[in-house]
């Protein structure tokens, strides 16, 4: 709007205003040089020239100088004219340099208001901007104080997990030297319980050797005593066929059960002679059963329940 008023308003009055001032110079160069020169010179002209000019140059020069008196009246009725015209210019450059002089000051205004404006701008500009330097240097410092507590935080867990791990590893050293004092004193035990224990089997077997010797022993008695009542009862049974000598031999196997009945008898080895052989095996018949083996002990009976004789006649005969 400010441009469109300059265009409007100093456009066609500085026009006029050079064009009035052009006239009035024009003017007052071409009036006074012209009057008075004239004058002196018509005066000069006309005392000079009486006797030798006409009545037509007389004319003419009468034109002329009519022509001039119209001018200078002319001029003279335009003076009032070009003084108001003068004057009109005079306003209208007043109106100018006051139109100027608040366009001036308007377009002082609009460049003060502009750089109020700019200086505002540039004001608020770096309000913002120190408002983002600090805002940034806060985020900054909120993020540094973010990173220092997980750093912190890492830290302290990095310690608990250390610290955990350390207990963890002082529990299970104690646990294992615990569980190894355990199994030292269990192990311990057990050798003295085994050894205790051997010697215990070892007394155990001592006795049992010794019994088991005992037992042989009486076993063995016992079974020597059987068979010799065995063999005096078959003796006592048997009758020596006649022509039997004393070379001749036979031997009986015995098949008894454990009440000393009789099962089986044969002649395991022959004499060479079959009424001998015969004779022997009634004699086991007539002297069986022989209840005797029930006293026995069991390893006797088992001793016992097949067993071989042997018969002479020479042991018969002593």
């Amino acid at each position: 709007m400010a441009k469109q008023e300059r265009r409007v308003g100093y456009g066609l009055p500085v026009v006029l205003a050079v064009g009035l001032h052009v006239g009035i110079v024009l003017l007052s160069v071409l009036r006074w040089p012209v009057s008075e020169p004239e004058q002196t010179s018509s005066a000069i002209v006309q005392a000079t020239l009486v006797s030798a000019e006409t009545a037509t140059d007389r004319a003419q020069r009468a034109k002329a100088a009519q022509a001039r008196a119209a001018e200078r009246q002319a001029e003279e009725q335009q003076e009032p004219q070009q003084a108001e015209q003068q004057q009109q210019a005079q306003q209208q450059d007043e109106q100018q340099r006051q139109a100027e002089a608040q366009a001036r000051k308007r377009r002082e205004a609009e460049q003060q208001a502009l750089q109020e404006a700019r200086r505002q701008a540039e004001q608020e500009a770096q309000r913002r901007a120190d408002q983002a330097e600090q805002q940034a240097a806060e985020r900054k410092a909120q993020a540094e104080a973010e990173e220092a507590r997980k750093q912190a935080a890492a830290e302290e867990a990095r310690k608990q997990a250390a610290a955990e791990k350390q207990r963890k590893a002082e529990e299970a050293r104690k646990q294992a030297a615990a569980e190894k004092q355990r199994k030292a004193e269990e192990a311990r035990k057990q050798a003295e319980a085994a050894q205790r224990a051997s010697e215990q089997a070892l007394a155990s077997s001592i006795a049992g050797e010794e019994q088991a010797i005992a037992n042989a022993r009486q076993a063995a008695q016992a079974a020597n005593g059987f068979k010799n009542l065995v063999k005096r009862a078959v003796e006592q049974a048997w009758i020596i066929p006649p022509g039997a000598t004393n070379q001749m031999r036979a031997v009986v196997s015995l098949k008894l059960l454990p009440t000393g009945e009789l099962v089986n008898a044969s002649i395991r080895s022959s004499s060479g002679n079959a009424s001998f052989d015969r004779s022997v095996l009634q004699a086991v018949e007539r002297a069986a059963p022989f209840r005797e083996m029930r006293e026995l002990p069991a390893a006797a009976q088992r001793q016992f329940r097949e067993f071989n004789l042997d018969f002479n006649p020479k042991d018969m005969r002593r």
